[in-house]
């Protein structure tokens, strides 16, 4: 057998592998295609359900997730009817068993307080719920402003102080409330329920008096630092920039310096005592 010969059948051999390879990739990538991929039944929303809600039939269907369900996924909707929702689910999203209450706390905002904590319900002025930041699920401090019991002061707004009493507190709700004013006659409030201890609660219930009025200040929800903060008043806000901040505590005015002088009357002698609003002595 000559070298040309050699050479023909080592060149088809080469050829017939490599037109093998091809068919076998071919066919190869048409099996995995066909082949189904193995999916999970879950159950997710029908529609956006808020939160507080109480799951219903309606409010539920089952979508196909490929590969494995989500940790905490619901498989049957009979786990889910008759539980209160704690965060808002939109639709098409997979209900979790954590974004749901205990079965049997039902439904509103008592299902959504964790063991231990209390909702708080506060009223604010109205330039808070016009403005429509305090919505559920941010964070806020708790100012209050007012005269402090006992504080002697020449007026009211002289005496007026503020302090942050609570800081980093969760909201819950907020909404409006019809209440009767002193006259009997209805007139919305708005109300935000906060999230607090039992201690916080009674801070709060004590500074929802009507000589007190209550503020809420936005903060961000990555920011949990308690600040630092004496708090001021009225007088501060008048006061030199330079000058030592004086005490929050009770106002009082400074008393006027006084001064002695020496009088003698022929052979007589004696002080009287005289008062300065200079201090000179």
């Amino acid at each position: 057998m000559n070298r040309r010969v050699l050479t023909i059948l080592l060149l088809a051999f080469v050829i017939a592998g490599a037109c093998a390879f091809m068919v076998y990739r071919v066919i190869g990538n048409r099996l995995v295609a066909a082949k189904p991929l193995m999916t999970t039944t879950v159950v997710a929303a029908n529609a956006d359900i808020k939160t507080g809600a109480v799951l219903t039939p309606s409010n539920l269907t089952t979508i196909q997730i490929a590969g494995s369900a989500p940790k905490n996924a619901i498989l049957k909707a009979e786990d889910a009817i008759g539980r209160g929702v704690v965060s808002d689910i939109y639709q098409g999203e997979p209900i979790l068993d954590n974004r749901l209450a205990a079965p049997g706390s039902g439904g509103g905002l008592a299902s959504i307080i964790p063991p231990g904590m209390r909702a708080c319900a506060v009223k604010v002025d109205d330039v808070v719920g016009v403005a429509g930041f305090v919505t559920p699920g941010l964070h806020v401090d708790v100012l209050i402003s007012g005269v402090p019991p006992g504080t002697q002061a020449q007026n009211a707004d002289e005496g007026i102080q503020a302090r942050t009493i609570l800081q980093n507190i969760q909201v819950l709700s907020a909404g409006t409330e019809i209440q009767k004013d002193p006259e009997g006659k209805p007139k919305p409030v708005q109300v935000v329920n906060l999230l607090v201890t039992p201690d916080q609660a009674e801070t709060l219930s004590l500074a929802s008096n009507q000589q007190v009025k209550i503020q809420l200040v936005l903060r961000n929800r990555l920011d949990t630092k308690t600040a630092q903060v004496p708090g001021t008043s009225m007088a501060n806000l008048f006061a030199d920039p330079g000058a030592k901040r004086p005490s929050t505590g009770h106002v009082r005015r400074a008393a006027p310096d006084v001064f002695t002088i020496e009088v003698i009357n022929g052979s007589k002698s004696g002080e009287e005592k005289f008062r300065s609003s200079e201090g000179k002595q």
